[in-house]
């Protein structure tokens, strides 16, 4: 019996030494990765960690997912999964000058119609948006942007950096997001590139690579050897917890969980002081231990920033306001023609390497034949290069004082002039190029062109439209090399084909499996991701969205005249001319009619709502609201039948008021709009469930 009791004594003292080592532990990481104030060295936290990793070793039973010893600690996968986000991840609408800046103050002015509003301002750092999910305290998953709607699981190997709290304490949301940017600084950037340049391997050609590439390796202990950081920059969603009303304070409540917030942000009160805070970084940009090609500036109050709300993937109550372009000059040594998949004839230019804003930079695009000339862009020019962010490296023109008589002019029919056929022919397929009139660039009318068959079914495939994993442009190209596909249609008969596929290098039994089933999963793709994958020219993933709910099949759409499209918003003659030849060519016709037999989808679903007292009303929804997020109301209205939209128009059935409402209550009123409550809105929604 005494044994027993000493031995229950003895645990109790070694969860005690566990749990103030732990945090001990984790109060010393907040201070040197955070805060940046350490108060013992290095030797000392090591000693601790030692201690920690010792008793944990004695007693396995007492390991606990946040403990400090579990950034490290999971083997390595063989694939990342898929999170989907409960909000989508936004992307930026820039503002390169002071002109485009003003005019988008304008604009949320004139919607805000006079209520008082100020700005928080931030870096735009270089590095790899992630959202990260915490339930009852816990840090559960990790996830990149991705597509903005879903992005790859990494949470092992975000548990590796340091300033990433595993756990919070204090008097969090039951279940909360934030999201933040992972970034390598300079310095780590460095060190990495000399470490890698010692061991032979290829250097990073960024920060934001080099940040990107780690976060996304197989192996966690790979990553957890990177000194990647992260600067927390929104709350995403809360539930069960009343939040603060504006960003600014919701920064500050974030950090009193322990989370990292730049030091830099700044609270204005005037347009004329966010210039300002711009002009001060562009002058001391070099001085930050991070890369920044530029601010954010946020609308500080969040109700506003709910009343503003998003165009198509872009907020409107924030903008990122670039820093200029960064330059170089270096020597153009050949200019190439590459085949796009839509025939296409683009000259790009091969340059000697140069380093421009921390990016190696070999080529740069040409655009076309007049564009080269308009400029005086010849082969053997020392030339201007151009840099600004994610934007490809562009040429600006050319440095004349250095020319020395030996460039030579470019000429893209000499440059294609094949002697055996004694014309001017596609590099690829030998077939003769083609100009029209109305048009800048020079095409190969040969669908069965090699490199137009292989970046056709590499756009297929990819995220945007079929989101085939496993089929990107290595495999596209090995595809079609052994004859396995023909063209994307192709795709779906693989199936059949799983030796074959065995075959290939790199393909073992469980990716080749993959690949066969989210082939197959791509046949329950929505009918405008099909449309758009086609490779229509001119047609991208918002006018084919556009095409498809207005004729609802692929039959409809490829019988549809050219007068039809002309009643179509947003919908030109260009666009109108692209789809009409695309479907007046048999084999396109051929492959459409195989994706159909296939299974793909190829009919608009209309989802059945589940009553019809909302079917095909349209709800807006201003003002704060307290018992519903803005999101969860649409979803509400969208899982009933109805229709949600951001602005007040003559169709709108129901305006749903919240706390501090907008200028769209003004315009609703002038229009005779009904105006609901959010109790009443409640009340709308439960009758609506009865009848279900």
């Amino acid at each position: 019996m005494e044994n027993t009791v000493f031995y229950m004594v003895n645990l109790v003292k070694v969860k005690q030494s566990l749990e103030r080592l732990r945090v001990s532990i984790n109060r010393h990481n907040y201070l040197y990765h955070v805060l940046n104030i350490p108060e013992i060295s290095d030797a000392e936290y090591d000693a601790l960690m030692r201690e920690l990793k010792q008793l944990e070793a004695a007693y396995p039973q007492f390991v606990v997912l946040d403990s400090p010893t579990q950034r490290v600690g999971a083997a390595p996968v063989k694939a990342f999964g898929v999170i989907n986000h409960s909000l989508p991840l936004l992307s930026l609408n820039n503002a390169f000058s002071k002109e485009e800046l003003l005019a988008w103050y304008s604009r949320i002015s004139k919607i805000l119609d006079g209520q008082q509003f100020n700005f928080v301002c931030e870096h735009k750092i270089d590095g790899l948006a992630v959202a990260l999910t915490y339930v009852n305290g816990q840090l559960t998953t990790g996830a990149t942007r991705g597509d903005g709607s879903r992005g790859e699981d990494i949470t092992q190997n975000l548990k590796t950096i340091r300033s990433i709290p595993l756990s919070v304490s204090g008097d969090a949301p039951p279940r909360f997001e934030v999201r933040g940017e992972v970034f390598l600084p300079k310095d780590g950037f460095n060190r990495l590139n000399r470490e890698r340049a010692e061991n032979g391997l290829p250097l990073f050609a960024n920060p934001r690579n080099a940040a990107a590439g780690s976060v996304r390796q197989l192996d966690p202990r790979i990553t957890a050897k990177r000194p990647l950081d992260i600067y927390i920059y929104m709350l995403g969603y809360a539930e069960g917890k009343v939040i603060p009303q504006t960003h600014w304070e919701t920064l500050e409540y974030l950090q009193s969980f322990g989370f990292k917030v730049s030091p830099k942000n700044k609270l204005l009160d005037s347009i004329t002081k966010v210039e300002d805070f711009y002009h001060i970084w562009l002058e001391r940009r070099k001085s930050l231990p991070y890369e920044t090609d530029g601010i954010v500036v946020k609308i500080n109050q969040l109700g506003l920033q709910e009343i503003l709300g998003n165009v198509g993937h872009e907020p409107r109550w924030a903008i990122a306001y670039k820093f200029p372009p960064v330059q170089g000059t270096t020597t153009l040594r050949e200019i190439r023609v590459s085949v796009g998949r839509t025939g296409t004839l683009n000259p790009y230019a091969v340059l000697e390497s140069v380093s421009i804003g921390g990016v190696t930079i070999r080529q740069a695009a040409l655009h076309n034949e007049d564009d080269i000339r308009r400029k005086d862009i010849r082969e053997g020019d020392t030339v201007i290069i151009q840099r600004a962010g994610e934007v490809i490296p562009q040429i600006i023109g050319p440095v004349l004082a250095k020319r020395s008589g030996k460039e030579k002019e470019f000429n893209l029919s000499e440059k294609l002039y094949n002697s055996s056929k004694k014309r001017p022919a596609c590099p690829v397929c030998e077939s003769e190029i083609i100009k029209t009139e109305a048009e800048v660039m020079y095409y190969c009318p040969n669908v069965a062109c090699p490199a137009q068959i292989k970046q056709r079914l590499e756009h297929f495939a990819s995220r945007g439209a079929m989101d085939i994993r496993g089929i990107g442009k290595s495999m596209s190209a090995l595809l079609i090399e052994r004859g396995l596909v023909g063209n994307f249609s192709d795709l779906y008969c693989l199936k059949d084909k799983k030796n074959e596929l065995l075959s290939l290098e790199g393909m073992a039994e469980k990716s080749t499996t993959n690949m066969i089933d989210a082939i197959e999963k791509s046949k329950k793709q929505p009918l405008a991701r099909v449309v758009y994958a086609l490779g229509i020219r001119h047609v991208g993933t918002e006018t084919a969205e556009i095409l498809t709910k207005e004729f609802g099949s692929l039959e409809t759409l490829a019988n549809a005249l050219k007068e039809q499209f002309s009643s179509i918003p947003t919908i030109g003659p260009k666009i109108a001319d692209s789809v009409t030849a695309f479907f007046d060519n048999e084999e396109n016709i051929w492959i459409i009619e195989k994706l159909r037999k296939a299974g793909v989808q190829s009919e608009k679903k209309v989802a059945k709502p589940k009553g019809q007292l909302l079917s095909g009303q349209e709800f807006v929804i201003t003002g704060r609201l307290d018992r519903f997020t803005r999101h969860a109301a649409e979803v509400q209205i969208k899982a009933l039948g109805g229709i949600t939209r951001s602005d007040v128009t003559g169709k709108t059935k129901y305006l749903v008021t919240g706390a501090d409402p907008g200028s769209k209550l003004k315009r609703a009123r002038a229009l005779g709009i009904k105006q609901l409550t959010e109790d009443e809105f409640r009340r709308l929604l439960e009758k609506q469930h009865r009848f279900t």
